[in-house]
């Protein structure tokens, strides 16, 4: 918040709340007036002047029944307290005030420095007449005045504590990153300074050590948790080839034997993806809401209304006239206090910083507060497919053991079929080889490696002579296959799918199905969108039976296959036309046309920078589940805004005719100083309500 040290208040909003207006005093430009122990000083220095000035008042005296200490001049020492006060800390008020009505934009401090003002020269009016010996029957307001200041003080710590500590959480996300790595250099281990590693470097990653930057695992294999970056609390298995995240954590697990990882550095410094999502979210809290802009523009119609309300009650009780100018004056000021719209400046961005903090440790990043809002107003939400509901990447779908064999299981079939194209650079052995590692299948010896153009490999393992190709490998080899296996293999084509055949020694023992893997948190989130009644839909490019086979396996309820970038974004248009709140989420170039659409847009993590520029709500992990967390939190957010909105208002509605007097014949009368316990009070209990969203 220190950037706030040189701003001019009339130009602020109230965004930056009232604390943000102490600064204008630190013309030095250093960054204590942002400090909550600077906060604490001068509560210090208010209560010391605070507690004279309320002992020695006749006021107090005659409430409490008791008497003060008695000496000569002691009756001039709430005097002296409340100038010496107005002269330190509530010069700061009167400033901040005056700014905001010069630049035509009166708000909190102008209404604070209206009350401070009138109550000071009323005060410093009757002392005076006292000191020349004229006698007035008026009642000053000396330790009204010291203890107003006093609990303004109390509530900017508290407002600046409160907002600092849920802004601190990007200072804890820095932290994680480690200070040094362990540098891998030919077979020796050197521990070097994180920012002296470069891209292509090697590093050790041991048990429980903090991987420092982004690479890739080239040896080892290890579980490690990523919930700092996705909010998952599942522990991710890597191996070789696997990416690894700077920020996250290599765990020890007893089921693996080492543990520790080689990585080869891919970025550093802040071109990670840790560095990236801490540059987001410092930026997301830059940003409004429509909630916060509302909350805005309330808090400058209060000013006016208090000051209505205070010339109104001026009025009524002069020509009431059973009542003394001092009455009079009390029930101006007692209105202009209790109208600060103290609770109304920290309603929202209370909310909001904190939410900014809780999003990002559950893998969501808010890119657009707007945006954000009107998820939890969703009435669908449309998947770009590959990459988003699926893992954008050809990986194994099932693997089945041939009708006529005998010999072999699915673990078999499928290290043989891992064995021979280990000799292979192409995508789908790549799929095989990653699903039999991640089987933890040993793989025997190749020998005679050969490519078949076109249609697969061959080679030997240990006794065996394999052939893996296509099906149509097994025509041109005279290869029978049952009619079963052909339907099932028929199915799979018709899908999109690729089919792979394992033949042993001029036998088919065994098929794979090859395809985009559906990620296994897909179904859930479908269903939990459906559960918060919102319509799902699917979105791709790729061809009506592809896009068919996955909308039934997870359950969405509409698809639109075949659909170009430019087509995307028109599907989302027409379907906005019937006033549906429509969100999309996606991940390439080609799905940024319908994220700029739709009107909430969701973009996966590990999406390009095209995509995440054209989002309001980046997805961390890419977990399709993480829309799901980003609409609970969307809804239990406003709820929480809106609650403090009206208390506020509320607040402030029902508190202003109390202070003007107009429940006097009930007995119920505010003086300044209870009106401004009030009003903190009032402050706490929006605080309080906002720091419920850290649970759950």
């Amino acid at each position: 918040m220190a950037e706030h040290d040189h701003m001019d208040h009339s130009s602020m909003d109230h965004s930056a709340m009232g604390h943000s207006s102490m600064n204008h005093e630190n013309h030095d430009g250093d960054h204590q007036a942002h400090d909550p122990n600077l906060f604490k000083k001068q509560i210090l220095l208010a209560l010391a002047l605070t507690i004279p000035a309320t002992y020695f008042s006749p006021t107090v005296q005659m409430l409490l029944w008791f008497t003060a200490l008695s000496f000569p001049g002691s009756n001039y020492f709430p005097a002296l307290a409340g100038i010496a006060l107005m002269a330190t800390s509530g010069r700061v008020f009167l400033s901040s005030g005056w700014k905001e009505i010069k630049a035509k934009r009166p708000g909190m401090m102008a209404l604070i420095a209206l009350a401070l003002s009138v109550s000071f020269v009323y005060s410093l009016y009757l002392t005076l007449s006292q000191l020349v010996g004229f006698n007035s029957s008026g009642m000053d307001f000396w330790w009204e005045l010291a203890t107003l200041i006093l609990i303004m003080l109390i509530g900017h710590w508290l407002e600046l504590s409160a907002v600092g500590s849920a802004n601190g959480a990007l200072g804890e996300l820095k932290a994680l990153i480690p200070d040094t790595a362990v540098l891998l250099v030919g077979k020796k281990h050197k521990e070097v300074s994180v920012s002296e590693i470069n891209i292509g470097d090697r590093l050790v990653i041991a048990p429980g050590a903090v991987i420092p930057v982004d690479g890739v695992v080239v040896d080892g294999q290890a579980k490690v948790n990523e919930s700092m970056l996705t909010g998952e609390s599942a522990l991710v298995e890597k191996f070789k080839g696997s990416l690894v995240y700077a920020g996250t954590k290599n765990t020890f697990d007893e089921s693996l034997k080492a543990g520790s990882l080689v990585i080869e550095a891919t970025a550093t410094g802040q071109n990670t993806a840790f560095s990236q999502i801490v540059l987001l979210v410092a930026e997301a809290q830059k940003t409004k809401s429509n909630t916060q802009r509302l909350a805005d523009k309330a808090a400058g119609w209060l000013f006016y209304v208090a000051l209505g309300s205070a010339l109104a009650t001026a009025i009524y009780w002069i020509t009431n006239g059973t009542q003394s100018a001092d009455f009079v004056l009390e029930r101006v000021v007692t209105v202009l206090v209790i109208a600060c719209p103290h609770a109304l400046g920290l309603a929202i961005p209370l909310v909001t910083a904190i939410t900014t903090a809780k999003a990002a440790s559950s893998g969501l990043l808010i890119r657009n507060r707007s945006m954000f809002e009107q998820a939890s107003k969703l009435h669908a939400v449309l998947f770009d497919k590959t990459g988003t509901l699926t893992e954008g990447v050809r990986g194994v779908l099932s693997v089945r053991v041939a009708n006529k064999s005998k010999l072999y299981d699915e673990d078999k079939i499928l290290s043989l079929a891992a064995g021979v194209e280990s000799g292979s650079e192409h995508s789908i052995a790549k799929a095989i080889l990653t699903a039999a590692d991640k089987r933890g299948l040993k793989l025997l010896k190749l020998k005679d490696f050969q490519e078949i153009a076109g249609n697969g490999v061959s080679g030997t393992l240990g006794k065996y002579s394999v052939l893996v190709g296509s099906p149509a490998l097994l025509v041109e080899r005279n290869i029978r296959m049952e009619v079963v296996d052909l339907v099932w293999s028929d199915q799979a084509t018709s899908s999109g799918q690729s089919v792979v055949c394992v033949v042993v020694d001029d036998v088919l023992e065994g098929l794979l199905k090859v395809g985009d893997v559906v990620r296994d948190t897909s179904a859930e989130a479908i269903y939990e969108l459906k559960a918060q009644r919102i319509r799902v839909g699917m979105i791709t490019g790729d061809a009506q039976g592809v896009a068919n086979f996955v909308a039934k396996e997870l359950a969405v309820d509409e698809v639109f296959a075949e659909a170009l970038p430019n087509q995307k974004a028109a599907i989302i248009k027409k379907l906005q036309e019937h006033k549906a709140m429509i969100g999309f989420v996606g991940d390439g170039v080609n799905d940024a046309p319908a994220l700029a659409q739709a009107d909430v847009s969701f973009a996966v993590g590990a999406g390009t920078n095209v995509a995440i520029e054209s989002a309001g709500i980046v997805l961390i992990s890419s977990d399709p589940l993480a829309v799901v967390r980003a609409v609970k939190l969307s809804k239990r957010v406003r709820a929480k805004s809106l609650q403090n909105l009206w208390w506020a208002a509320g607040y402030n509605i029902l508190a202003i005719p109390l202070a003007a007097g107009v429940f006097m014949p009930l007995g119920l009368v505010l003086t300044p100083a209870l009106g401004a316990v009030l009003m903190s009070l009032s402050t706490w209990i929006v605080a309080i309500n906002a720091q419920a969203l850290r649970r759950n």
